[in-house]
């Protein structure tokens, strides 16, 4: 059984303005959500930690292999009009935020298509909502915000335009990143500067909650 609800991906129509985004509530299926939160990999502090520096199995797993899958990528390819086919996939696991994340930015140039995908089961803080953006400089002034819980899905065409943000949150934030980017070479670099990340804050806790 499909962990992922695609015929809600279908009917939702991609955004143009500022840049190229959609969002998708509830893309982990709410009946299964449950499981795979309940899988979901101890992460040693605040930062994004690459899959194979973490324990990874069971439901969490599943979802991981079906986001690489192709009826995902082909989706993709045609609500933003882009070929992926020689775009290397990478992927990041967060599990806390720091009160120092969120600043706006753009994403780096080797980003092709930037994919959140939030597994938190509830959120009422006003914090930690990633924003859709007009411009760099006013956090304020956005189109559209999203609460990173229930399985909710953005996916978004980087440009220079593509400006993103959130208000200050500092606790469990779990969030799914996966990158379409321009070679392999950048998947390489990434998966390095983050393994080593990881590392660190394994050797150095900071007394930080592990994610159950």
């Amino acid at each position: 059984m499909s962990l992922l609800d695609y015929d809600a991906l279908e009917r939702t129509t991609t955004q143009t303005e500022p840049y190229e985004w959609l969002i998708v509530p509830d893309f982990v299926k709410a009946e299964v959500f449950d499981e795979i939160v309940e899988d979901y990999p101890r992460v040693p502090g605040p930062g994004s930690h690459p899959p194979s520096e973490l324990e990874i199995g069971g439901k969490f797993a599943e979802l991981m292999t079906e986001l690489d899958g192709p009826r995902f990528q082909e989706m993709i390819e045609r609500k933003f009009d882009v070929d992926l086919s020689d775009k290397p996939t990478m992927y990041t696991v967060r599990g806390f935020c720091r009160k120092t994340d969120g600043k706006i930015h753009t994403d780096s140039e080797t980003k092709v298509i930037t994919v959140l995908l939030y597994m938190n089961q509830h959120w009422e803080q006003d914090g930690g909502r990633l924003r859709i953006l007009r411009n760099g400089t006013d956090l304020n002034d956005y189109v559209a915000e999203v609460p990173p819980n229930g399985g909710t899905l953005l996916v978004f065409k980087r440009s220079d335009r593509s400006w993103h943000g959130h208000e200050p949150f500092e606790g469990q934030r779990r969030a799914v990143q996966m990158n379409w980017v321009t070679g392999a070479d950048v998947v390489a670099y990434e998966q390095r500067r983050h393994r080593i990340s990881t590392t660190l804050k394994k050797l150095n806790p900071r007394n930080w909650r592990a994610s159950a």
